[in-house]
């Protein structure tokens, strides 16, 4: 099994990268593990509560199972993958059923801090993009597809998403095996990333 950590800041394209690669490979060969179904439960929380929690700080990440799941996945075990409601800032009651395959994708922004996932890690890609281009990609993701209006995604990216990408998201681009910048220009580094899949396999 190869295991593939996409990291990147938000709205730098990571689900692109990783839609590019995965289009390569043959549908029953690879699966996509996202770091945002791994949100730690609230369920001891009102939604008042969770709506301040900061969703872009390592705490708000439940590392624990994220590396138990991949563990299980590398011994040849089905996982139950959480499933985050970004609405109620909660788990559901839902999970989705992984099977092992011979390419697991695990994409994320926060994925690289946390040293016991990093290990797991046979390739480690960081998507880098400009921050005004992630801001945009981050104001039309979250009011067409989050709900959310202009005020609040802005008062979020100025309070903490700017200033945790800063502290906890730039810095890792350090652990990376490779950078790729995300804008059309990437096709050779996409094109290096199969190259290598392909040797492993």
């Amino acid at each position: 099994m190869l295991i593939i950590g996409i990291a990147g800041g938000t709205g730098s394209g990571k689900t692109t990268v990783v839609n590019q690669i995965i289009n390569q490979l043959p549908a029953d060969e690879v699966c996509v593990i996202s770091q945002d179904s791994y949100y730690k439960e609230t369920n001891n929380l009102s939604y008042e509560e969770r709506t301040k929690i900061n969703f872009d700080h390592p705490r708000a990440i439940d590392f624990d199972l994220i590396v138990k799941h991949l563990t299980a996945l590398k011994n040849g075990e089905i996982i139950e993958q959480p499933v985050y409601s970004f609405v109620t800032h909660n788990r559901t009651k839902d999970t989705v059923k992984t099977h092992p395959r011979k390419v697991v994708i695990v994409e994320g922004i926060l994925i690289f801090n946390s040293e016991a996932l990093r290990n797991l890690f046979d390739i480690k890609i960081f998507v880098h993009a400009d921050t005004d281009e992630r801001l945009i990609r981050r104001v039309r993701r979250d009011i067409t597809e989050r709900g959310r209006d202009i005020d609040e995604v802005l008062n979020r990216y100025q309070d903490t998403l700017k200033p945790m990408h800063q502290q906890f998201i730039e810095p890792t681009k350090n652990f990376a095996d490779l950078i790729i910048p995300n804008d059309r220009f990437n096709t050779v580094a996409i094109d290096i990333v199969r190259t290598v899949i392909n040797e492993r396999l």
